[in-house]
């Protein structure tokens, strides 16, 4: 059966998250089901530095690049077999009833000569 490779991006509003957040048993389940293959927090975007290179001139900025209000506060990657399966897998995640969780396909670099996709 072949599967495609997704990224969730988990993302929050920037405030506290309640109580009921605990992604462990997802992560235990995901796991279980061989779907997840790892993932982790990231750091708030007060953290993030952007790195951008202008007419050959590097510019490093503090925090994020993108003003907005979700803010991304983690990933997963899954190996589903479908856009459906990763969808009902997304859904499951706690930070989907707190925040919101996007599924972005891999889109895989391929390389002349070589076996990598």
């Amino acid at each position: 059966m072949d599967t495609m490779k997704y990224l969730l991006l988990i993302c929050d509003e920037g405030e506290p998250i309640e109580d009921g957040c605990d992604p462990r048993p997802w992560v235990d389940e995901m796991e279980a089901r061989g779907v997840r293959k790892f993932g982790d927090r990231v750091r708030p975007a007060s953290d993030a530095t952007t790195v951008r290179v202008r007419d050959g001139e590097l510019l490093v900025t503090d925090g994020p690049f993108a003003e907005t209000k979700e803010q991304m506060a983690g990933f997963d990657v899954i190996e589903c077999t479908d856009l459906d399966e990763a969808v009902e897998v997304a859904a499951k995640h706690p930070m989907a009833r707190f925040g919101m969780i996007e599924v972005r396909p891999f889109w895989p670099l391929e390389f002349a000569g070589s076996d990598r996709a």
